[in-house]
């Protein structure tokens, strides 16, 4: 039997009917969509990054689902979702960051919304007009991961990244410096202000500037820094001083440094501390050594003498003042003006190892080196600075002739004697001056005045009729004097002019006189002729006139040549 006859169903058999099941097209659509979505989630799940959140004091600019996260203008992120922290003080930014900015979530990593900001500084932020605000992003430097973050409410100054060092300056006061205050060096900016604080103890400002590279390898162990911010205007005893960095110092403040050209220091290593000083010219002056506190006590009022006046010695500003309070003295019963000032004994450079004596103590010493001093007639004074503010300063000079006096060098502080300066005598001359003022007699003065003066009223008087005398008779006389003695000078003229035609060299008057002139020349001839001939003929007058020829050869003998007439005389 084949084996079609073997399926065959035998007879009684229940009939098995057999389907086949043919899949149909229509199921792929949903089976590829099915596919799709799950391969979306997959993808999703594997490229979903960590999660931060960031607080901030307010959510402004900030919008859940919208807010991009930027680092470097690169979308890293996406704000998720805003609430309020547990009470309600600052607000907390979730962020979702991508898989791949896991580098982000270090511990020093700053956050800050970019937003339009208009400051000392400048405009930033403008492009957020048109694209909404973003929070921006600072990668730190941290080992260390986190996941929750203080926002900065203001950008930061100096991105992580940025070469260059920092550097720690400490000041009095913080001035009209700011956060992004520029720093320069030789006028070039070179750096900025990157942060301040108070100090623990509130007596200074510490102030964190970055400098450029490669600009800080300009700063050494010998560099001085000093605030140029705005304007430095000053008048004192060498006049009028206007300084200014740039204009950017005048708004915004700023901080200029420089390394003395004869100590070029060591380069710096490490976070450096530097002292901010108040000007060039106090950061560029030797280094002060330490400071003596003296007393100074002085019998009359000291008006303006300020606080911050400097203390000279020979030329040198040896110290400053740093108080002025008042003292009554019970045995003359007065009133003293008790000056306070700090004297640094290191500015007079070499000339104080000169006079100095060794010690251990160095107070004591100082103490030595005054009271040596005091006793060659150191003392004291108030000079006037300048006459046209009145401004005062004190000057240490040895006084010639000066009165010993006691000087204790134990005592704490050191009290130097005070003498009278020029002030003193300025005074004492200008109440001499007023004194003899007022011993003038100016009742006698006033009333001999009245006398003079009613004198001089007098005379006035007479002086006035006689001027009108002058000017009703004696000037039209005089005019008419004038104008007689006018016509006779216009007939003297005429005549001299008339007297000139005649002299001239073309006038009849002088052809006739050189005519005439010739004639009398020609008339003396003849009679020389006729003197000539009767000299050697006496006899001719009776005879008559003998030859000709006899006469002739006398003639050329005797007679002289004739002149050359052929040029007229001059009359």
């Amino acid at each position: 039997m084949d084996r079609e006859s073997d399926q065959l169903p035998e007879p009684g058999d229940p009939t098995v009917i057999r389907r086949r099941w043919h899949v149909s097209l229509i199921w792929l659509v949903p089976a590829v969509a099915a596919m799709i979505g799950l391969s979306m989630l997959v993808h999703a799940w594997l490229s979903i990054g960590p999660e931060i959140s960031v607080s901030f004091r307010t959510a402004a600019g900030l919008e859940a689902g919208r807010t991009p996260v930027k680092f470097k203008d690169v979308t890293v992120g996406m704000v998720s979702g805003i609430t309020l922290n547990e009470d309600g003080s600052r607000v907390v930014a979730t962020i979702s960051l991508d898989k791949k900015m896991e580098n982000l979530t270090r511990a020093d990593t700053r956050f800050w919304v970019v937003r339009p900001r208009i400051g000392a500084g400048g405009i930033s932020g403008v492009d957020t007009l048109l694209s909404g605000a973003y929070i921006g992003v600072d990668r730190g430097s941290s080992a260390t991961t986190s996941r929750s973050f203080t926002g900065l409410e203001a950008p930061p100054t100096v991105a992580g990244d940025t070469p260059g060092r920092s550097f720690a300056l400490r000041a009095a006061d913080l001035g009209s410096l700011d956060i992004g205050s520029p720093v320069y060096y030789r006028r070039v900016q070179v750096g900025r202000v990157a942060s301040y604080r108070l100090d623990e103890d509130g007596k200074n400002v510490r102030l964190q500037i970055f400098v450029d590279a490669p600009y800080d390898r300009f700063v050494t162990t010998s560099t001085r820094f000093w605030n140029a911010s705005g304007v430095d205007v000053s008048l004192g005893a060498e006049g009028l001083k206007l300084k200014a960095q740039s204009i950017a110092t005048i708004v915004s403040g700023g901080i200029a440094f420089a390394t003395p050209e004869h100590d070029p220091g060591d380069p710096v290593s490490g976070d450096a501390n530097f002292v901010l000083a108040d000007d060039q010219a106090t950061a560029m002056a030797p280094p002060d050594g330490a400071a003596q506190f003296v007393r100074l006590h002085f019998p009359q009022p000291l008006q303006g003498l300020s606080i911050g006046a400097p203390v000279l010695f020979s030329g040198v500003n040896l110290g400053q003042v740093v108080s002025i309070t008042l003292d009554y003295d019970e045995d003359g019963r007065r009133f003293l003006t008790v000056v306070g000032a700090l004297l640094y004994p290191q500015r007079l450079g070499r000339v104080l190892k000169k006079l100095q004596k060794p010690d251990v103590d160095p107070q004591r010493q100082i103490a030595r080196f005054l009271g040596d001093m005091v006793a060659h007639g150191l003392r004291a004074q108030v000079r006037s600075a300048n006459l046209l503010t009145g401004q005062l300063y004190v000057s240490i000079e040895y006084v010639p002739n000066a009165p010993k006096v006691a000087f204790d060098e134990s005592a704490r502080p050191l009290t130097l004697p005070t003498a009278s300066g020029g002030l003193d005598h300025l005074q004492e001359q200008i109440a001499s001056i007023v004194g003899k003022i007022d011993k003038l007699p100016f009742e006698a003065i006033g009333k001999k005045l009245d006398t003079a003066l009613a004198d001089l009223d007098v005379t006035l008087r007479t002086l006035n009729r006689t001027l009108g005398q002058i000017d009703g008779q004696v000037l039209p006389e005089t005019a008419k004097t004038l104008r007689g003695a006018q016509q006779t000078l216009s007939s003297a003229q005429q005549t001299l002019g008339a007297a000139g035609g005649m002299l001239a060299e073309d006038a009849p008057l002088q052809h006739d006189l050189v005519q005439t002139l010739r004639e009398v020349q020609r008339a003396a001839r003849s009679l020389r002729a006729l003197a000539d001939l009767l000299g050697r003929n006496p006899e001719s007058l009776l005879r008559g006139r003998p030859p000709d020829h006899a006469e002739a050869a006398d003639e050329s003998r005797t007679q002289p040549p004739a002149p050359d007439t052929r040029q007229e005389p001059s009359p």
